[in-house]
Parts: structure tokens; C-alpha cells; sequence
């Protein structure tokens, strides 16, 4: 019954792509032939990946990468239902660095950024989670934009919202000086889908259909954005 739902939650958003794609370039573009993946592409960034696995659960000992590429591959089952073109910056396990020899983190984030360059999307998401050993009932996910960038911040607090409805938290989105956000001007966010350091989030962050959850709320923050 919930897949059902979903998926005609999902047409429903591919329906208003179509919109959007009509409000945005009109009726003789697209009957000149321009696609829904020539006009909208996300990079989704699983962060982390191969020797760098980010940080451990408190619980459970779990990656911090394995959640994120858990995460960010059903956040691309959704983009991509409704008919979004998607580029992922990592699909696998492993990082983007080469060998892993001194400066691994250097070239693998140089490597994001090539990619996402490469991609000219309408929004890059990075995928990652919190931890906060000091304060292990800190719970909830939050969006992070680069400050200056009123587009980032635009599409980080429309993502918040639909974190805090599916977490019934009131979480703010905030600036962040990060790579990710600092390396190119499209509208980028960092989501930290919740905290490895707290029980109750890392059971729900390591169970699939949460992470289904998750990637859901961040695609409707999304498609809120473009609308």
C-alpha cells in the first residue's frame, strides 16, 4: 500500500516537472524537442567513500559512507522517476581519489568538484551524517548552504522543511563553510540526515525504509525548490 502511494506520489511529481518545464521555457521549446533531463540534472554526492568512511555509529559501529550511498541511491530512484536526469559523484563503495596515497582527500574532492562542473545541475546535493559525541540527544536532519548564495539557501530551507515534517523536529537550515558549498556556484546543499551519535537516529538511519523516507522528504524539498 505505502509503494503504491509513493509511486503515484512520484508521476504526480513528474507531472509537475512538466509544469515547470512549460512555465520555464514555454510550449515551442519543448515541442522544439527539449527533454525533462535537458532541462533539470541533479548530482547527488554521497560524501565520503573508500578509506575516508566518515564518522562510525555509536551503536551499530556503521559507516558513516555506507548510509550515505544507501541514502543517496533512493534519492535517485525518485529524481529519476520523475524524469530528472541524475549524476552521481560515486555509485559504489569506494572514494574518488585514486590510490590511496598522501593527498587522497584532496584529489577526491577535486574530483567532486569536476563532476558537478561537468554536470551544470539545477541543484547538487551532498549527502552526510551528524555526530555530536558531547551531545548524544542532539537527533534530526539538517541543510547546509553556503552563505552569499541565495539560491543554495533557498533550496536548504526547503529541504529543511520537509525534514522537519518527516521528523516532527524545527530544525533551521544553516550557512556552513564547506568544500562541497564552496566549490561551484550552482545551488548546492549539504543534508545531514541525522546523528550517528544518537540511538534512536542511527536505528532509524540504518533501516531501509527510513532511508527511503529520507531520500523522499529531501526530492519533495527539492521539487518545492524548483517550483
Amino acid at each position: 500500500m505505502i509503494l503504491s502511494v509513493k509511486k503515484g506520489m512520484l508521476a504526480a511529481a513528474a507531472f509537475a516537472v512538466a509544469a515547470i518545464i512549460l512555465l520555464s521555457v514555454g510550449l515551442s521549446a519543448v515541442a522544439a524537442g527539449m527533454s525533462d533531463a535537458a532541462l533539470f540534472t541533479v548530482v547527488l554526492d554521497a560524501g565520503h567513500g573508500g578509506i575516508d568512511g566518515g564518522v562510525v555509529g555509536k551503536t551499530t559501529g556503521v559507516r558513516e559512507s555506507d548510509v550515505n550511498l544507501a541514502v543517496t541511491l533512493a534519492l535517485r530512484e525518485d529524481f529519476e522517476a520523475a524524469g530528472f536526469r541524475v549524476v552521481l559523484t560515486r555509485a559504489d563503495e569506494g572514494g574518488l581519489y585514486g590510490l590511496p596515497t598522501k593527498g587522497f582527500k584532496r584529489r577526491d574532492m577535486q574530483k567532486r568538484k569536476q563532476i558537478i562542473e561537468g554536470a551544470q545541475p539545477t541543484a547538487m546535493i551532498s549527502v552526510h551524517q551528524n555526530y555530536f559525541p558531547s551531545d548524544p540527544s542532539r537527533r534530526g536532519g539538517q541543510a547546509f548552504y553556503r552563505l552569499g548564495s541565495a539560491s543554495g539557501q533557498a533550496l536548504a530551507q526547503s529541504i529543511q522543511g520537509a525534514l522537519n515534517s518527516l521528523s516532527g523536529r524545527e530544525h533551521i537550515s544553516l550557512a556552513g563553510d564547506y568544500y562541497m558549498l564552496e566549490c561551484t556556484n550552482y545551488p548546492s546543499v549539504i543534508v545531514e540526515c541525522g546523528f550517528l551519535s544518537n540511538a534512536e537516529d542511527e536505528a532509524l538511519l540504518t533501516d531501509k525504509s527510513y532511508q527511503e523516507q529520507l531520500a523522499y522528504a529531501i526530492f519533495c524539498g527539492t521539487l518545492a525548490f524548483l517550483s
